[in-house]
């Protein structure tokens, strides 16, 4: 069922691609329909895929009769077979977004085959399609046995990536991660910067070739990093996981488990990268969060405070790019794109060093601004201890007791070892909110918290 989906939205995008090269825009809905139907005492599952708004204007049904002959013919073979679905259901859908461009449904013949496994698995195909498709508003319904499930993935920030010779990209950079509790009001930035990084050439292995697929092929990688903290220079963070999500030049998502990838962090030199240790994630995580997924080791700190630390998540991009004169029909692009998928990890094996050291440049970079944050936050800390030892030595020392019981009393302690570990918090807690407001972020209005930094000041 998953195949069948992504072989139609194969298919739409790659209409819809031919026409933002002249001008059109990369909006509007998408509609994924199951439903069951009972005929002869048998439960038959079935899929409608609806397309409609900017993004497939000038897509017509008679025009694609050829392609979705074949693609009826190789993967739905019962679709002749296919009742219409509800006329409610894509009613309520072009009242949002005008007339529908494509239509098209096909059959599972047992819906026994349909497992809560699928419905994960075709959810989370859809995230990841949202992610690199941010202007297209997608609608995931299952009506079952009387019962509707639906599920809309709506982006609230999206952002442009130009390309040199191909259409922008645009992405979903929505960071839905709370903001500490200690964040003022309209000063948390809900969103990611996407980097666009260097494009790989790639060069095409002799078994693919072999089966017809030729022209210029390549990689172009995009680092997120979320949740955004540059408001907040001092504030602490921790990388805790990067997911590396694969898309076919139709801009499509590539499913299934990459063998190259979950054996990358071996060869990608950890320590060169100031990383502890990388792991990738199991089988299971993989199939449930999509694409390949690896978790951080963390190095144990003797060290304990009080301050929280942020945790962050980078994505990393690998849009393939494709292009090959000799080839510009709709269909003749599709099977291009399949042999691609097809021999993905022959083409990624065949350029293993280029693509290990093209990765490892984007994790360096993204680590080498954390590391230099980390740097000036150690420097801030070592002025920090200064200030709080000269404090301690001025009090210590002082003979004055009236002196002694003020500085005392106002940071609610008793003696001058709970004022060391009271002045110490203090310092902290305004050193590492210390807000820099960034014109490019994205913030919004946070609702004001009770424990506010206003009486740490006024302590200080």
């Amino acid at each position: 069922m998953l195949r069948e989906i992504q072989q139609v939205l194969r298919l739409v995008m790659l209409m819809g691609k031919q026409r933002q090269q002249h001008g059109f825009k990369r909006a509007g809905g998408l509609l994924v329909l199951l439903w069951t139907e009972t005929r002869t005492s048998v439960q038959s599952l079935y899929c409608t895929v609806a397309a409609a708004g900017p993004w497939c204007t000038g897509i017509k049904m008679k025009a694609l009769q050829p392609v979705l002959t074949d693609l009826k013919e190789s993967m739905f073979p019962c679709a002749w077979l296919c009742p219409e679905p509800d006329p409610e259901e894509l009613c309520s859908f072009t009242d949002l977004y005008g007339s529908l461009r494509l239509l098209l449904s096909f059959q599972m013949k047992d819906a026994r085959l349909f497992s809560p496994e699928c419905q994960a698995h075709i959810e989370a195909f859809l995230r990841i399609f949202s992610l690199a498709n941010a202007g297209i508003k997608i609608h995931l319904k299952f009506k079952f046995n009387q019962e509707t499930l639906q599920q809309e993935f709506r982006v609230k920030i999206k952002s442009k990536v130009a390309q040199a010779d191909d259409p922008s990209l645009i992405l979903d950079v929505t960071c839905n991660t709370q903001p500490p509790e200690c964040v003022k009001k309209g000063c948390w930035c809900q969103g990611g910067h996407p980097v666009l990084g260097g494009r790989l050439p790639l060069s095409i292995p002799p078994q693919a070739m072999e089966q017809g697929l030729y022209g210029e092929l390549s990689i172009q990688p995009v680092t997120l990093l979320r949740p955004c903290v540059l408001q907040y220079p001092n504030l602490a963070t921790q990388l805790t996981h990067i997911q590396v999500l694969v898309y076919s030049p139709s801009n499509v998502p590539v499913t299934g488990p990459s063998t190259f990838l979950q054996n990358l962090p071996a060869h990608l030199g950890c320590q060169e990268l100031t990383l502890h240790g990388l792991r990738c994630s199991s089988f299971k995580d993989l199939a449930l969060s999509g694409g390949t997924v690896y978790k951080i080791e963390q190095e144990n700190s003797e060290e304990e405070s009080s301050l929280p630390t942020m945790q962050q998540s980078l994505l990393l991009f690998l849009f393939l790019q494709h292009s090959d004169p000799f080839t510009s029909q709709v269909s003749d692009v599709m099977d291009t794109e399949a042999l691609i998928e097809h021999h993905l990890e022959d083409i990624l094996s065949n350029n293993r060093q280029a693509v290990t050291t093209t990765l490892q440049t984007e994790l360096k970079n993204t680590l080498k601004a954390q590391n230099h944050r980390k740097m000036d936050q150690e420097k801030l800390r070592s002025a920090v201890d200064v200030i709080r030892s000269s404090s301690i030595s001025i009090v210590s020392s002082s003979s004055n007791m009236d002196f002694r019981n003020a500085c005392l009393n106002s940071m609610k302690v008793h003696d001058t070892h709970e004022l060391s570990a009271s002045l110490s918090e203090s310092l902290r807690r305004v050193t590492s909110w210390k807000f820099t407001p960034r014109g490019r972020c994205y913030s919004v209005q946070m609702e004001e918290h009770p424990e506010s930094d206003g009486a740490t000041r006024t302590e200080i």
